[in-house]
């Protein structure tokens, strides 16, 4: 094998892909020029019958308002999916229903999710019933089980926006809702997305067929996306009122909530629901053991402390367990091993030691490894799924793709991260705060990639933002070290802050296909780093790199704007800067 092809396997940004790209973009701009002026219009009138609402609660005639402006229903559900990046399937599925009758956008944003929910609902079906068909190819059948949960779990992103929209009819969406929303679709289109990956890497014979599946699915969440993040967004600023939470204090974002930064920062605020200890003093002799009792979708934090040791086991921890605190005796005393690995047979998204989905969770004081070394190629010793998640105080070593920051919002404080190809990998938004990044050297022929984002809609909300970190090297390392590639055509990564080691090569940065430089539709940036790899003299010159964010350009990749940290770290008691 070419070590310096990509080794995930897949996601490649090739050169037709990015003509197709932009031949719709072009496309998408003329449509756009046509449907501003109505956009306007509509954005206008949903403010307006704001106003008027409010004169005419507070008067018995509204003869003196202003006459509502003129816009047809089909006007204006064209107008809204001009915004998208699929604007005929966006037009086309919304007006199918008896209810499109409207001009109000946030309707039309309802009526997008209905149908990316039914569609979604197609596909798990389908999934399901080409389950059940494979026999001898065990491959595929591990990458279809992924296709399985991936996608349960984009229907419950799915459903929870549906639930949001439809909690209290007629209150104002705050911006704590639009970002909850834009994140949670965010994750549905990388859990679609994943599904194709995992077929792609485990060369499975049915991707044609999961790729015209899924299309749709993936269009019409995209357009649920476009229209929160380009509309109802602008709605949700302009309303009046306007809820916004404030910031917290102390080292952690706001949304952690007060209770859960005292289980971070103070030891006897732990009192464990259940103890896991190998010497049998424990309630659990295992990790798996402990989770199991963890109860479905518990509002309450469900405590786990686990003992000194060296737990090696696979523990998968699903959508439903919620608000789980996770707590060792320190990352170098209580670890989980496991070996899972690619080159055994088993798809990336698979190999994780720990892996995590349900929301709320928090970690303290323990570490993760994979085991199965450089020659295994990919194998993941941490996942994460799990939204407004926290890991503080932890270590995660491994060598290829070490560190899967999945989906939604994940924020990282004084942890250790070691690998070698592209060790911090995925599409959520991730930011990472007083951390140390450690390459270690790589198989022969190989190089170091620290990060490889997956950034593939747009209108995602998500990142890599490594700020005011150490990154420097684990034993002697002369393989080539970057910072990290661009793995789809919207990766975002920002390092910020940083201490570099002398071991970076000059350019800084790797393009996924060798010689090829990525689209300019990438954003990736640096900001005030210092040591001697910081200098950005050879850097690359690629038209989505900034080699000098401005401030204000860095401050959109801090807890406070990246991760909306402010609504809810304050609540994990957990240390975090919320600005530069």
């Amino acid at each position: 094998m070419d070590t310096f092809k990509s080794f995930k396997g897949y996601g490649k940004v090739d050169e037709a892909n990015e003509q197709a790209f932009r031949k719709k973009t072009r496309r998408r701009l003329i449509i756009a020029g046509v449907s501003f002026v109505v956009l306007l219009l509509i954005i206008a009138g949903a403010i307006a019958g704001t106003i008027i609402s409010k004169r005419s609660s507070g008067s018995k005639s509204s003869a003196s308002a202003p006459p509502a402006t003129e816009v047809t229903p089909a006007t204006s559900l064209k107008a809204v999916c001009s915004v998208t990046e699929y604007p005929d399937s966006c037009f086309s599925s919304i007006s199918s229903y008896e209810t499109a009758n409207t001009t109000d956008p946030k309707q039309l944003f309802k009526l997008s999710l209905q149908v990316a929910v039914r569609e979604v609902e197609n596909f798990a079906n389908y999934v399901s019933t080409a389950a059940a068909k494979i026999n001898s190819d065990n491959q595929t059948k591990a990458a279809v089980e992924v296709c399985g949960a991936v996608i349960d779990d984009a229907a419950s992103q799915l459903n929870d926006s549906v639930s949001l929209m439809d909690a209290k009819s007629g209150e104002s969406l705050s911006t704590a809702k639009i970002s909850d929303m834009r994140t949670w679709l965010s994750s549905t289109i990388t859990n679609l997305d994943t599904c194709l990956d995992s077929l792609e890497e485990m060369n499975s014979t049915l991707l044609g067929e999961f790729k015209a599946r899924v299309e749709n699915s993936t269009e019409f969440t995209s357009n649920s996306l476009a229209i929160v993040t380009k509309i109802l967004n602008v709605l949700s600023n302009l309303n009046i009122p306007i809820h916004r939470k404030l910031l917290g204090s102390g080292d952690f974002p706001a949304w952690v909530r007060p209770a859960d930064r005292r289980l971070l920062q103070d030891d006897a605020a732990f009192t464990p629901n259940v103890t896991v200890a190998k010497d049998g003093s424990g309630d659990c002799l295992t990790i798996k053991e402990a989770v199991d009792k963890v109860p479905k979708k518990s509002t309450s934090r469900f405590i786990i402390h686990v003992k000194a040791g060296k737990y090696v086991e696979n523990v998968v921890m699903d959508k439903n367990k919620w608000n789980v605190m996770m707590y060792g005796d320190g990352k170098d005393k209580s670890i989980v091993s496991g070996s899972l690995n690619f080159v055994d047979g088993t798809p990336t998204f698979s190999t994780a030691t720990f892996a995590v989905a349900g929301k709320g969770f928090i970690v303290r004081d323990m570490g993760f490894i994979n085991t199965a070394g450089a020659e295994k190629h990919q194998a993941v010793a941490f996942r994460s799924g799990s939204d407004m998640s926290v890991m503080y105080r932890c270590s995660f070593d491994a060598f290829q793709d070490t560190l899967y920051a999945h989906s939604n919002r994940q924020f990282y404080r004084d942890c250790d991260v070691t690998g070698t190809i592209d060790f911090v990998f995925g599409n959520s938004a991730s930011v990472f705060q007083n951390c140390k990044i450690m390459p270690r050297q790589p198989m022969a022929n190989q190089f170091n990639t620290i990060t490889a984002q997956g950034k593939k809609d747009p209108n995602q909300n998500t990142g890599i933002s490594i700020q005011k970190c150490t990154i420097s090297v684990n034993g002697n390392v002369t393989a080539p070290t970057y910072l990290g590639r661009p793995w789809k055509v919207y990766s975002t990564t920002v390092i910020m802050q940083s201490t570099i080691g002398t071991f970076l090569h000059p350019r800084g940065w790797m393009e996924w296909v060798r010689g090829v430089d990525p689209p300019g539709t990438i954003n990736y940036g640096e900001y005030l780093n210092t040591g001697p790899g910081a200098s950005t003299a050879q850097r690359v010159t690629w038209a989505g790199y900034k080699p000098a964010l401005t401030a204000s350009e860095a401050a959109k990749f801090t807890v406070e704007q990246f991760i909306e940290g402010s609504n809810w770290l304050p609540q994990a008691s957990v240390t975090f800067d919320s600005t530069l």
